[in-house]
């Protein structure tokens, strides 16, 4: 044999062995960055939980997605290695993103009790306010702080130059392989993470995006995948042409606020946790009427920007005038947007001498209404923790309890207050029996027999909501003083297959995208506003939540640069301003207004313009169009 041949048999017999331990090294390899993403999500959740108790229920518990978590960024270390390289070098800048955001997470909790939402990084002012009380309570650890993470960075550095010098070398087939593998899970669980639609594989999984409460959601999630789920509502981009100019340009109220003072009424608003016409529904005959005193009273009708759920974003709107319409798809300002004094009802009334106070007979941690009241200048907040004990009407405090406490409170008050109460009893589910006895009877033939339960347990809900309505009007009626109701609900309730089996829907849950004659009956809740002394005020017609505090501010004799003046403009114009769709008051509708590239109407443009202003932007407009406002915001920094 020649010497050529005899290496070209040897280099065979030795390929074998070579192929095996290029696969050992590179089995090693992923295992090492498995072990690498296990102990990253340890640091993590050790960070952001502030203790190492409940970490470990989180990775081994068959009903938390710890160990998901664990996989997704074990896959993302796979797939960067393969793009730099060389194994384990993508550490060195995933690790950091990972443990940063926990730790910054755990000195927010420090202080604002909250969890870190990716809708932080848009506040940097009040971030920089923050920075000198963190100074000042703990000058030297502030000082550490500052001169380790000097020191990290430079670490950092010098393990990047070093990293590129000794990690292991990835070849092209063990790139391309990573890549080929990892690159479609990562977009498989990338797709998984829309908190806003139901996933059967996320659910398998134990992902559960509960944006109702993110304290729970970064607890049972984990703070990485609480965190992604956030990230989308932290786009939040100033409108083109935001400035002090644009702000100065806007006219408000055509008469001078002082022009009119007020009557001193007071003010109840009532937003009824899912109440609904049930007679609506096809196929289906109700006895007797669910909701006579509400009918007699009826203004028009509330267009919900949700459905089933979400309850927090009608109330935003209800509160403040302002839209969900300009913020991003999915997000819920009492949750991301809520950092600092907003104008609102509370603060307009409060400026006029009254007492403002909210109630509702659940915790005060649910949709962070605590935190949010504060910020919306409510003086007082009832909750379930400072309220006396009331009585339930199956899982929660009925309507009539919640009632009575607002009168016993209302005859407490003697000045003119300002109330706003949300009701609990109409939650869902509505379960066949839940209520000992239903008063209300359905006939149906298209309905099953559970769904036919389900909605006799939610019309008698509905009858429960009417007495007391009734109950508050024939209190009103006895007093002295002018006492403003207004009642609403804040999206229809989640009946399920009822919408389906009577053909009042063809889904089980309402449309988006649609014609106004399909949106106004998938989305109209009923409205009642009335007066003590002037009575009820009608054909108000579909409108927005936000247009509730033009006919409130009204309605109380008052005008106000905002309130009355630029919303009411707005509401010559338009009934429902969605995002999906702006209504006209003859029910003409604009589709997609937002984004099918139009000119925008300056109604709109400006109404867009002033609440970027005061939720995020500089305030450049809160002396003239929110007066009572200014002190408020000017106070933290004295």
């Amino acid at each position: 044999m020649s010497i050529a041949g005899a290496k070209v048999a040897l280099q065979g017999e030795n390929a074998v062995p070579s192929q095996r331990a290029g696969a050992f090294r590179a089995a090693v390899r992923l295992v090492n960055s498995f072990l690498l993403a296990l102990l990253t999500i340890i640091v993590t959740e050790w960070l952001a939980r502030g203790t190492l108790i409940d970490v470990s229920d989180y990775l081994l518990s068959p009903a938390r997605p710890g160990m998901v978590a664990v996989l997704a960024l074990f896959l993302l270390f796979v797939a960067a290695d393969a793009l730099v390289g060389r194994a384990y070098q993508s550490a060195l800048i995933l690790v950091p993103l990972a443990i940063l955001p926990a730790f910054l997470s755990m000195q927010k909790q420090q202080y604002l009790s909250d969890p870190l939402y990716p809708s932080d990084m848009l506040f940097g002012r009040q971030i920089g306010e923050l920075v000198p009380v963190m100074f000042a309570a703990r000058p030297f650890a502030s000082i550490g702080l500052v001169l380790g993470t000097l020191a990290a960075l430079g670490l950092l550095g010098y393990l990047l130059v070093l990293g590129r010098r000794h990690f292991p070398q990835l070849s092209a087939s063990s790139k391309l392989l990573r890549l080929i593998v990892s690159l479609p899970l990562i977009g498989g669980f990338l797709s998984l993470m829309d908190p806003n639609s139901f996933s059967y594989i996320r659910d398998r999984l134990n992902i559960v995006p509960m944006m109702w409460d993110q304290q729970e959601n970064y607890r049972h999630n984990g703070f990485l995948l609480a965190f992604a789920f956030n990230v989308p509502m932290a786009n939040v981009q100033a409108p083109g042409g935001y400035g002090p100019d644009v702000i100065a340009d806007i006219a408000p109220e055509r008469l001078p606020a002082t022009f009119f003072g007020g009557r001193n009424a007071d003010v109840i608003m009532v937003m009824s946790e899912s109440l609904w016409d049930p007679t609506r529904l096809n196929n289906a005959a109700l006895s007797p009427d669910p909701m006579p005193t509400i009918r007699a009273n009826s203004s028009g009708n509330l267009f919900s920007p949700e459905f089933g759920g979400m309850t927090a974003n009608v109330e935003f709107e209800a509160l403040t005038g302002f839209s969900n319409a300009f913020l991003p798809y999915g997000s819920i300002p009492y949750q991301q947007y809520v950092r600092r004094p907003l104008p609102s009802l509370a603060t307009f009334f409060a400026s006029k001498g009254y007492t403002t106070r909210a109630f509702h007979p659940f915790q005060s941690w649910f949709w962070n209404r605590a935190n949010v009241y504060q910020s919306l200048g409510f003086q007082s907040f009832m909750s379930e923790e400072n309220m006396p004990v009331m009585d339930k009407r199956g899982l929660f405090t009925s309507d009539d309890a919640l009632t009575k406490e607002i009168i016993r409170s209302a005859d407490q008050t003697k000045e003119p207050f300002f109330f706003f109460a949300v009701t609990l009893q109409g939650h869902g589910p509505y379960e066949k029996n839940r209520y000992a006895k239903n008063t209300i009877d359905v006939q149906s033939t298209s309905l099953a027999p559970e769904n036919r339960d389900s909605l006799a347990t939610y019309a008698q809900g509905v009858r429960e909501a009417d007495s007391s309505l009734k109950a508050l009007m024939d209190w009103a009626k006895k007093r002295r003083r002018e006492t403003i109701i207004v009642l609403f609900g804040d999206h229809l309730p989640p009946l399920g297959n009822v919408y389906t089996d009577t053909g009042y829907m063809p889904d089980v849950v309402a449309t988006r995208k649609a014609s106004v004659g399909v949106m106004k009956r998938e989305h109209e809740t009923p409205l009642v506003v009335w007066s003590s002394k002037r009575g009820v005020q009608k054909d108000l017609g579909s409108v927005s939540p936000s247009q509730l505090p033009y006919y409130v501010v009204r309605l109380a004799g008052y005008r106000h640069a905002f309130y009355t003046g630029v919303l009411g403009r707005l509401h010559e114009r338009y009934a429902v301003v969605d995002r999906h769709q702006l209504i006209e008051r003859n029910d003409r509708p604009h589709p997609d207004w937002a984004t099918s590239g139009a000119p925008i109407d300056p109604l709109i443009r400006d109404y867009r313009f002033l609440q970027h202003d005061q939720m995020f932007g500089e305030g450049f407009g809160t002396e003239r169009f929110f007066p009572e406002q200014a002190e408020r915001v000017d106070a933290p920094a004295s």
